[in-house]
Order: structure tokens, then C-alpha cells, then sequence
């Protein structure tokens, strides 16, 4: 593929189209997942375990997408991989509304979880360079990137009740069959929005004879502290809505909360932009981490719904800037060539924390305590991960 030195000639268009991979790969891929558990639990008799187990296994196959997207992406390509992942993604979204029976359906969180993994790494490597061909904006274009994922959360708010609604007047068997349809063709549609403005940013130069190292001693403690984000976070997105629902709130105002939320993680790109340059170590994501923990702690304590919706909104403003906040350490700490390295291992820590979360909360929440002691687990696991990223260092120049 050849290798372009020029910026595109409308760098924000170009990451707003960028952006719509992370809103396929986590926005409409993974976290439309926590409106449909409650209409899949109800349907096919599932306890809180089994369907926190959905999300899990997607992570599981994030994990295992994370570990082969570096050798992926040095054999196809960054530009390839990402519209490959996207494609694959919207394929197995469509899949979801064929079927029912429970293992088929843990076969295609896998399958989601890969192409996600591929997809949102190479579209964190496009981002990065975009960012660094605009370096006084590079902090707001990595942030948009990953801010993106809330135009997939917002768009599944709308998309999930509708099409719930449509197929329940039609009489569907499985109602929640007709939303995954709908993701998927949703996420065909930013594929195809999103795939010549992310081919102009071009390929890096591919450097194959150039060691590719990333050492994880230097990075312990904010990736111990980013996988216990994942720990946290994860059971928040998961769970919120069934909380909501089996607090009473109304369907109306459940759609305007995850609308929010979504808006919200689009708004982050802007809010966090300026701290993400001016840190070089771990003291953004500590800040993120501490600020979720405190928020996710809301719904747990009270069903009041203003303090509900200022729960959704920070979380929506923080959540995707805790992995923005990585990227621009591996920024700021590596050379290029050893960014791909660097935002893989990242991510490898943060699906593997997205893998224990989702089962945890789901075993707690099964208990007499129930969800809200599950939320409350969650809280903890990333007022740990803050402890645990201010201890990172940034490393001396060229290290």
C-alpha cells in the first residue's frame, strides 16, 4: 500500500469519519448490548451471570483480535485491517438477528469481539498519525477518535426501542432479533461512510527491518490501573440499564439517558483535549479513573432521577478519554514506530479486564444484594485502577 507524507486536506472531517470506527467496533458493536440484555434475559430465561457472561465472552474476543492485530497489520496493512474489521463486525451484528439459541449467540460475541479489536486498534494507529501531522491539535483528534464510540451508543439508543417496538407489532417471536438487524446495518453504513476519508490519512511508513519494541516494565502501573478501568467500567455499561429498568424508570426516559451518555462521550474529545497534550505520565488516567468510580457509585445509592442522569452523563464524558488517555501516553513516551506495539498492549490489559468485569458484577448482582451491589464492585475496582496509574512515570525522552 503506498505511503502518504501529506496530511488529508480536511483533518477534521477526517477524523470525524475516522470516528465511526470506534463507533462500530464499541458504540454499536458492544455497548448496544446493555439495552438489549433485559428484552434477552426476559425472552430466554437468563440469569444475570449468563448474561453478563455475553459481554465477556465479546471481550474474550477482543482479546484474542488485540493479540493478532500487530502481525495482521504489518501483512495487510492499517487501512485495510480497520475496513476489513468493520465489515466483519456489521456481518456478525446481522448474525445475532438469525438466531437464538444461547451458545450460537456466545459464538457470535467472539467473532464481534475480534473484528472490534481490529478495527479500534487501527483506527487508534490512524488517529495517532493524524494527530501527529496536526501536533497543536493531536490530543482533540486522538479524543474524537475514540469519542466516536458515543455516535454508536447514541444511535443505538434510538435504533434499539424502535426497532424493539416494531418487531413486538409485528408479533416477531424474538423481538430483540430485530435491533441486532438493525445494528448491523448501521454498522455497514459507517463502514462505508468512513472508508476513503480514513485511507487519506495513509500508511505509516512500514519500518519491517525497525524492532517493533514496547517494554511493559516501564508501563506497569497505568496498565495494571487501565485493566482494572476495564474491570470497572465495563460492568457499569452492562448493567446500568437493567438497573434502570428494575428501578422503574420509564423507557422514555431510559432512551434519553443512553442518548445522553453517548452525546456526552462525543463532548469528551473537546473537555479532556488540553489535559491529554499536557501529561506526559499517568495523572490522566487517574483523574478519569477516580472521576468514573465516583459516579458509578450513583445509581447504586439512589433512583432519583436527576442524580441518575448526572451518573450517565459524567460517566459518558470520562469513560472513552481513560482510553484516549493511554494513547497519548504511548504518544508521548515511544517513538512511532513503536506506537502500534504500545496501543496493542493496551488494549490486550483492557479486554482482559473487560473479560473478569461483566462476569463479577453479573455473579454479584445474582446475589441477594443485587445489582446495585454489583455497581458498587465496580466503583471500587476503578478508585484501584486511579490508585494504581498516578504511580506512572513518564519516561525520559528517547527512552
Amino acid at each position: 500500500m503506498p505511503t502518504h507524507d501529506h496530511s488529508p486536506s480536511h483533518p477534521l472531517a477526517t477524523a470525524l469519519a475516522l470516528s465511526l470506527g470506534a463507533a462500530v467496533a464499541l458504540g454499536l458493536s458492544r455497548f448496544s448490548y446493555g439495552l438489549l440484555l433485559p428484552p434477552m434475559r426476559d425472552d430466554l430465561g437468563w440469569s444475570y451471570l449468563l448474561a453478563g457472561a455475553m459481554n465477556t465472552f465479546n471481550a474474550l474476543g477482543y482479546f484474542l483480535g488485540a493479540l493478532a492485530t500487530p502481525a495482521l497489520m504489518r501483512r495487510l496493512g492499517v487501512w485495510r485491517l480497520l475496513i476489513i474489521g468493520s465489515v466483519l463486525a456489521s456481518i456478525f451484528m446481522l448474525m445475532s438477528g438469525l438466531v437464538s439459541d444461547t451458545t450460537t449467540l456466545f459464538l457470535q460475541r467472539v467473532c464481534a469481539g475480534v473484528a472490534s479489536a481490529f478495527i479500534f486498534i487501527a483506527g487508534g494507529v490512524l488517529a495517532a498519525r493524524l494527530g501527529s501531522m496536526h501536533s497543536q491539535h493531536a490530543g482533540f483528534y486522538i479524543g474524537l477518535y475514540y469519542g466516536g464510540t458515543g455516535f454508536g451508543i447514541a444511535l443505538s439508543a434510538l435504533l434499539v426501542p424502535a426497532a424493539l417496538a416494531a418487531a413486538q407489532d409485528h408479533g416477531a417471536a424474538h423481538a430483540w432479533q430485530w435491533p441486532w438487524l438493525a445494528l448491523g446495518i448501521a454498522c455497514l453504513a459507517a463502514t462505508a461512510i468512513m472508508a476513503v476519508p480514513a485511507k487519506a490519512i495513509g500508511e505509516a511508513p512500514r519500518a519491517l527491518d525497525t524492532p517493533r519494541r514496547f517494554a511493559w516494565r516501564d508501563f506497569a502501573p497505568s496498565l495494571a490501573g487501565y485493566f482494572m478501568f476495564g474491570v470497572g467500567y465495563i460492568g457499569y455499561m452492562t448493567f446500568v440499564i437493567a438497573l434502570l429498568k428494575q428501578q422503574g424508570m420509564s423507557a422514555t426516559l431510559i432512551t434519553v439517558f443512553y442518548t445522553l451518555l453517548g452525546l456526552a462521550v462525543v463532548a469528551s474529545s473537546r473537555i479532556w483535549a488540553r489535559m491529554l497534550d499536557r501529561y506526559r505520565g499517568g495523572e490522566s488516567l487517574a483523574i478519569l479513573n477516580g472521576v468514573l468510580g465516583a459516579v458509578t457509585i450513583l445509581p447504586a445509592l439512589t433512583s432519583f432521577a436527576p442524580v441518575v442522569f448526572i451518573s450517565g452523563l459524567v460517566f459518558g464524558a470520562v469513560f472513552l478519554s481513560v482510553v484516549a488517555s493511554t494513547t497519548a501516553l504511548v504518544r508521548h513516551n515511544l517513538p512511532p514506530q513503536s506506537w502500534t506495539a504500545g496501543i496493542s498492549a493496551y488494549t490486550t490489559v483492557f479486554a482482559l479486564g473487560q473479560i473478569v468485569g461483566p462476569i463479577v458484577v453479573g455473579w454479584i448482582a445474582d446475589g441477594p444484594a443485587g445489582l446495585e451491589r454489583g455497581l458498587i464492585a465496580s466503583a471500587i475496582a476503578l478508585f484501584i485502577g486511579a490508585a494504581l496509574a498516578s504511580r506512572q512515570k513518564a519516561l525520559a525522552a528517547g527512552a
